[in-house]
Parts: structure tokens; sequence; C-alpha cells
């Protein structure tokens, strides 16, 4: 591997350091001396020197693995924690093999043999159904292998909640977890919360909890990480290292720094090795969600139907109410697609008996999904799309399929 030493001047100084990959066209990334990266923009450079070029032999590192562990899937899908930092670089390459893992992690190699996927590399932004029916299927195929215990997925933190979401209806019959982690600041920074959160996900892999899980740090401290169920989570802050909380929900578990792992919930499913999991990797891609807002324009809606959308999830206010302006628009709508009704106020549920406008809007045809997260709401519709017709959809939207619905 090549590396280049240069010199970069701007306005207001001169810096000088190893050029590093960027992942962004209008940055130029460089390690300083002092080992930290720095990033500057393009348009603010007005010269770069190159110093030297030197060159680093690529190592290859092996590391054995305690074959008397129980055997846990890796899939590394991208994101800050499925990465690894060259440090003679500062670059980062994503995690392709076990020896990748444990090289950074080392402990984990005491909880458990790995086996590291790596179906692609994405910014979770980036991340779409096709994706998602990808995992599904790969899913599907490691935990029906007797010597496969469990499944972690590595995944940006922007749409977990989503990809969460859409495996716990893929994946049907589920025999064992799956478990989506993550890490909101980088493995080479001292707060990073990679490794609390990946040695807790591989212990979440390792219980008897058969359904799709999100683990991660509980709050700013490095004590314990909170097991959540997939269909009622979501990311509730863009920074802080406790990112996903449970909706509506109580976490089903807490595992701690010294993998002790308390159960907070007997509600949830079991693992049972005996069953063989089933794959259902379908949706429909022509599914919106709506956040309704004071003033909005039925406009709205209408360009949707025009596009032939089949289902529409609209985040209302409250316990459901939207603009009566909409009513009419949408009991025409409902004969064409499926409309369901979420509220925006995140926690709490939506409820058609308290208030006119939201009496109108049930009476007009529209679906109101109790408590059910908007993303969950939305990936479940498309999902269901993706293979029913209208009339069945409309019935199993209803009914709680993978815990969605906090009944009680």
């Amino acid at each position: 591997m090549k590396i280049k030493i240069v010199r970069v001047k701007t306005k207001h100084k001169i810096y000088e350091g190893k050029l590093l990959e960027s992942y962004d066209p209008e940055i130029i990334l460089i390690k300083l001396e002092n080992g930290y990266n720095i990033g500057l923009k393009k348009k603010e450079i007005l010269s770069i020197e190159e110093m030297e070029e030197t060159k680093i032999e690529e190592k290859e590192t092996k590391i054995e693995q305690n074959k008397s562990l129980k055997k846990i899937a890796i899939i590394a899908t991208g994101g800050t924690i499925a990465s690894k930092v060259d440090y003679s670089t500062g670059g980062v390459t994503p995690v392709k093999k076990p020896e990748d893992l444990l090289e950074s992690f080392p402990e984990l190699k005491e909880i458990a043999q790995f086996e590291v996927y790596v179906p692609f590399v994405l910014d979770s932004s980036q991340v779409t159904s096709r994706e998602w029916k990808k995992l599904a299927k790969i899913c599907a195929n490691l935990l029906n292998r007797e010597e496969i215990k469990g499944v972690v997925i590595l995944h940006g933190t922007d749409t977990l909640h989503y990809t969460a979401a859409a495996l716990s209806f893929m994946l049907q019959n589920l025999n064992k977890p799956v478990v989506f982690t993550f890490a909101q600041r980088s493995i080479d920074r001292g707060s990073s919360d990679a490794y609390l959160n990946l040695k807790c996900a591989c212990l979440a892999a390792l219980s008897d909890i058969a359904e799709v899980l999100v683990v991660g740090h509980e709050d700013m401290n490095d004590l314990s990480c909170i097991v959540l169920r997939g269909t009622k989570t979501r990311k509730m802050h863009s920074t802080k290292r406790a990112a996903f909380q449970a909706i509506n929900d109580l976490p089903i578990a807490r595992i701690y720094h010294d993998n002790k792992i308390e159960m907070l919930s007997k509600n949830y499913k079991k693992r049972n090795e005996k069953k063989k999991v089933e794959v259902v990797p379908l949706f429909e891609d022509k599914v919106a969600l709506i956040k309704f807002f004071p003033g909005a324009s039925p406009e709205i809606l209408e360009y949707f139907i025009k596009k032939k959308y089949r289902g529409i999830v609209i985040e209302a206010f409250g316990l459901g109410q939207i603009s009566e302006s909409w009513i009419q628009r949408i009991k025409k709508a409902c004969k064409k697609c499926v409309i369901c009704i979420t509220t925006q106020t995140i926690h709490g549920k939506v409820d058609p008996y308290v208030y006119a406008p939201a009496r109108k809007l049930h009476e007009a045809g529209a679906l109101f999904l109790e408590d059910m997260i908007s993303e969950t709401a939305y990936v479940k519709l498309g999902w269901l799309l993706g293979q029913y017709d209208l009339k069945k959809v409309k019935e199993l939207m209803l009914k709680n399929l993978a815990n969605e619905v906090n009944m009680s």
C-alpha cells in the first residue's frame, strides 16, 4: 500500500500529514502527526504539495478461534461499526473476515466463534428494500444451519430501525436471535461505543430470545446495553451513544459489561432450534410515509394517488387528527389504496373515537394502527402489499404479526 505525505496550504494555516481516502469528493482528508484526522474543504485549499511517498506492507493477521465455543454469524453491511482502522495510515476499511473483527475486538474470541459475511457496504441512508430482501435471505440460510447459534448484523444507525422492522416481518418462524447493533462513534475514538455494543450483541445472539433485536448502549456510561424489539425501536438521538429506545414497549433485557444478562420482560419468543426459518422477501415500493402538518394541502395525497401508490401511512396529530379538508380525498383514495394512521407524538397511540376529525377519518376508511411506530407501519404495509390484495392487507394491518402493536 502506498501512502502519500502532503503539505496542504489554506488561507489560514498549513497542514502536513498522510493523505487518506475521503468518501466526500469535496473534502481532502489527511492524518496529522498528532494522530488526529482532519478534513479540509477543497474550495478553501490554495495548494497541495506532495512531499514524499512511502510504501507500507500489508500484513496478514491470523487469529486462532476457540473451536469449543458456539458459532455466531456476523453480517457487516456498512456503518461505523462494520469498519476497522489501519492505524499505520489512519484509513478505515470494511470488516471482511473473522480476523478483521477479532483484530479490532480481541476479547470477542472468548465469547464465540465467528463467520463474517459482507453482502454490501453502504451508508445506511442508501439502504432500500432491495437490501432488506437480500439480508432476509442470507439470515434465513444462516439460521437454518445447525452450527450457527445466532446472527449479528452490523448496520449504520440512520435506517437501522427500518431494516430491523423489515426482517421482523420477512423472517417467519424465527428459531434463533437476529441482533442488529451499531456505533455512534468511530472505533478509533476513546469514547467509541462500538466494542460494548458488539460484545453485548454477540451475547444477545447466544441468548434464548428468538426475535429480531436491536442492541446498544443504555446510557452515557459504558456499563450496560439494552436489548430492544425490532418492531418497537426507534432512533431517538442523532449523536448520543444511547441512540435507540423502545417505543410503547419495555426493553426485553439488559446486558452488562461483565457479560451478565438481566431479563426485563417475559414477553418474547424463545429459541427453538427445531424450527425451520422461512423467508418472505417481498416488498411493494409504491408505499409512502407522510407527516401531516398545519395547513397541509390534500394535493399532497393526490400526488401519491396519481402516481399509483398502493399504500400510504399518515403520521397524524395526537390521537389521529388531520384537517377535515382531507377526509373526502381519503374516502376516494381508500378504494384504490390502503390509508393508515399513526401518531407523530411517537409515544402513545391513535384512537378514532375521541375527537370528531378522527372519527370522520375512520369512517372514510382509514386504518388506525394503535401504538405502532410510523416507520414500522410503513415497512409492514409495504411487506403486506408485496403479497396480498387490498382487502387482505387491510385485515392484516390490524393484526399483531411481529409484536409491532402493544395491545394492553
